[in-house]
């Protein structure tokens, strides 16, 4: 990533420092420079480039040599030519950078208190372009043009703003308004005082950012809080939370080095951390789990409205369940005029949706449960050139990818494809990529899920060739690419739902691996799911189909005992339902196994939101001691591995009801499957030689799961890969898909 980052002024600047000439250029295959001067100098500059770069390049690789000297006197920036620059990488948009935030604070500067302050080193990117190659004329700041200072420094190599297309100031630039619910403008002094004022007094606020709208309120102010989840009918499911700067991040939540280096970093992502005991911070922003979602401020206004108000702001994405973020003002008033009571917007207009990036810190590095603002959409290098593909992802979290050379363009978050807006979003998403990475692939992947909504999109694309990927297998081979391998593997992919070869719903899967095809050596052997996708939302049914697997006619008693079955709940029936199989269908699922564990430790009979039961059950296990492992068992039938866990769920009902503390059962439960994985993919080992194992799937966003099942795999001399730059999440299924479509096709 050397264009569109301020290196060519860089060079420059680094070329004038050691007395050098020669120019730079940028070109499609990267920057290219050219240094005349003695060769101490020359090294010098070599040195400087590379220890020294600006902060948003990524330098890959250098290569360089001798050419004749041209009695050059002078250094210069050479204008590339149209081709190279269709080819220049889109950056992702980045937090406003320390010098930009001094001046915006500095009272004699002519940018004080400018929220649209940026330069060569921060602001938007990708989601002011309307077109490519990524100049102000493509972007939506074309219709602010620019005042002759700042111009000047537009046009000048050793000035910061050089070349920065959204450079603006208060003369020239964008500029804020503050709205009322039904969109008239609110009289009064300024926007960002106004709305100060109104978030400390419990108000709604839609604060339009750089990919979206948030939905704002003061986090300290229960009511405020609990109101704002009555309005968005988001009865449980936490909230992000925005802070002012890290010393305030201090004060809520426990950080680490790592930490507190991944919330200051260019990129600004959430952060799921520990909370502090005793923080002022309204419980129902984060109900039921030991963890907050926090990030600092990225953009001028946020920093404004944070530097002398509410120390800590709730900032949830401004939208409907399962709609994609607003990104228009009229959109926003129209959209969410039911939940915000004020709009802070601007006249800037947002191009492309961006979500915020969500990480969690895992083993001292990023560990991705979100990859989108501040990521995307810089590619992904991997280790071989493939074929051009286009790859449609999943049906949940979803994201698009392009595969263009060694290049993986992968798309910033687009989410469930189950509305109409959600699934327009995909289209517009599919334009935007293809643009970014200049291709028109002849060859699109998919899930192999006849029902998902990206799989018809497929199939309704002419004139491209056809290649659907297993579910479980893009998660496989998404991980093998995040962590540049090839060759077999043993594949451990483990979440809640993906349409298996058989036309069952598979989800605890033991895969041999390359990236063109698999063989299924193993997976948790099959049990029901009673009344189908209602035992997603209700992990009882799930607890009740396993104990009585195991336990038959005791399952009943047990389940008297744990209170587990709601009230009101047809019991005769349901069990009726079970013994006909009727509204039953085979799974092999690991999400459901952690649904079921949590319905039986206690923790819920209903969820409101995916992985809830689990994730508080994970809550409570980092308190937990682990003792020793619980019930599992293996067996072998028709050439696979079966991994049996319902002997697990009665352990964990029978030690309950003998008054074992639950937090020590969630955490021995988490033990026991990490030993159960090491033990399958151990005897899938013996059986091929196969030394390298893989990990992918939603399950290994649970970090004590992760964490323990790497240590249990290498304590038996495995070598481990997991995921580091995407998702293990549906969020990284497009990649798969594309890395094993091109590799069909090589």
């Amino acid at each position: 990533m050397v264009q569109g980052v301020g290196f060519r002024p860089f060079i420059y600047r680094t070329a004038k420092l050691h007395n050098l000439a020669g120019l730079v250029q940028n070109r499609s295959d990267g920057v290219r420079v050219e240094v005349e001067g003695p060769a101490h100098r020359i090294e010098a500059f070599l040195s400087n480039v590379l220890e020294n770069p600006p902060p948003l390049a990524r330098i890959s690789s250098v290569t360089s040599g001798e050419i004749a000297c041209r009695g050059e006197v002078d250094f210069s920036i050479i204008e590339s030519d149209a081709l190279t620059q269709a080819d220049v990488h889109i950056s992702p948009d980045i937090a406003t950078c320390g010098e930009c935030v001094k001046e915006l604070f500095d009272p004699g500067d002519r940018r004080y208190r400018y929220p649209f302050i940026n330069c060569t080193n921060c602001g938007p990117r990708l989601t002011i372009i309307s077109d490519v190659p990524y100049d102000r004329s493509r972007t939506s700041m074309s219709r602010f043009p620019l005042c002759s200072l700042c111009r000047k420094e537009y046009e000048n190599p050793l000035d910061r703003r050089f070349h920065a297309e959204p450079n603006a100031c208060p003369e020239c630039g964008p500029r804020l308004q503050l709205l009322q619910s039904d969109g008239s403008e609110l009289p009064g002094g300024d926007p960002v005082t106004e709305a100060v004022r109104l978030l400390r007094e419990g108000m709604v606020v839609a604060v339009k950012g750089i990919g979206g709208f948030h939905l704002a309120v003061n986090a300290a102010n229960g009511d405020a809080v609990e109101r704002l989840r009555i309005k968005k009918n988001r009865e449980e499911k936490p909230f992000a939370l925005m802070v002012r700067d890290i010393e305030s991040a201090g004060r809520i939540a426990l950080l680490d080095d790592e930490e507190k280096k991944l919330l200051q970093s260019p990129e600004r992502p959430i952060l799921l951390v520990r909370k502090k005991p005793g923080a002022v911070i309204s419980p129902a922003v984060s109900p039921g789990l030991t963890t907050f979602g926090i990030m600092l401020p990225y953009t001028p206004l946020h920093h404004l409205l944070l530097n002398k108000g509410c120390e800590v702001l709730v900032m949830t994405s401004a939208n409907e369940i399962d709609e994609p973020i607003c990104i228009g003002n009229n959109e926003a008033v129209k959209r969410l005029s039911s939940i915000a009571d004020y709009f802070l917007v601007h006249n800037r207009d947002i191009l492309v949706r961006c979500d915020d990036s969500v990480a969690v810190s895992v083993m001292n590095a990023p560990y991705f449960f979100r990859r989108s603002r501040g990521y995307a959409p810089a590619p992904l290098l991997l280790h071989r050139s493939y074929p051009a593909v286009l790859a449609l992802g999943a049906h949940l979290k979803a994201t698009v990818c392009v595969l263009r050379d060694s290049h993986a363009f992968l798309s910033p978050h687009i989410g469930d494809l189950s509305t109409p807006q959600a699934r327009d979003f995909l289209h517009e998403t599919v334009t935007l990529m293809r643009r970014i990475a200049a291709s028109e692939p002849g060859v699109v992947a998919c899930d192999l899920h006849p029902d998902y909504y990206s799989t018809r999109a497929a199939f309704d694309m002419e004139g491209v060739e056809l290649l659907r990927v297993q579910h479980h297998h893009a998660h496989v081979v998404s991980c093998m690419a995040d962590n540049g391998i090839t060759g077999r593997v043993i594949g451990l992919a483990m979440d809640g739902t993906g349409y298996g070869e058989d036309g069952t719903v598979w989800g605890g899967e033991f895969l041999i691996a390359d990236e063109c095809a698999f063989t299924r050596a193993g997976h948790i052997h099959t049990f029901i799911l009673p009344g189908g996708e209602a035992a997603i939302r209700e992990p009882w049914r799930v607890a009740m189909a396993l104990l009585r697997e195991h336990c038959g006619d005791e399952a009943q008693a047990l389940a008297s005992k744990l209170a587990l079955i709601p009230d009101g709940v047809d019991i005769e029936f349901f069990n009726e339902i079970m013994r006909k199989k009727v509204l039953c269908p085979a799974t092999s699922s690991m999400g459901r196994i952690f649904d079921a564990a949590a319905a039986v430790l206690g923790f819920r009979s209903v969820v409101n939101f995916e992985a809830q039961a689990a994730m508080e059950m994970e809550a409570a296990a980092e308190s937990g001691e682990c003792g020793h492992a619980l019930s599992h068992e293996v067996m072998k039938g028709n050439g696979a591995y079966q991994l049996h866990l319902a002997p697990l769920i009665a352990a964990l009902a029978h030690d309950r009801l003998e008054g074992v503390r639950i937090p020590d059962l969630a955490r021995a439960f988490h033990r026991t499957i990490a030993e159960a994985l090491a033990d399958v993919a151990g005897r899938i080992r013996i059986d091929t030689g196969l030394d390298r194992a893989v990990l992918s799937g939603g399950c290994f966003q649970n970090r004590i799961l992760l964490r323990d099942t790497v240590e249990c795999l290498r304590k038996n001399k495995f070598k481990v890969f997991y995921h580091r730059r995407v998702p293990a999440n549906d969020g990284g299924i497009a990649l798969g898909q594309a890395v094993s479509a091109g590799a069909r096709k090589l």
